[in-house]
């Protein structure tokens, strides 16, 4: 299922990162890699603030829904 579908505060394993090729590798430079973990800190409006790598990350609502978890 897609980050987006996560409840805020649980943390899941990431499964996927979909999308075009560029667009994976911008998630992996954000951190954002196949077996780690990511939490949901917040969700605005569709866009949400995610934890990972002791880092938070804002990403809007589409590059979300490429985070498979």
């Amino acid at each position: 299922m897609p980050i987006t579908m996560a409840n805020v505060g649980e943390e899941m394993m990431i499964k996927k990162i979909g999308g075009n090729p560029e667009t994976r590798r911008f998630l992996e430079n954000l951190g954002f890699v196949v077996g780690g973990f990511v939490t949901i800190v917040n969700d605005i409006g569709g866009n949400v603030i995610l934890s990972v790598k002791e880092s938070r990350v804002a990403v809007s609502k589409e590059m979300a829904m490429k985070i498979m978890v």
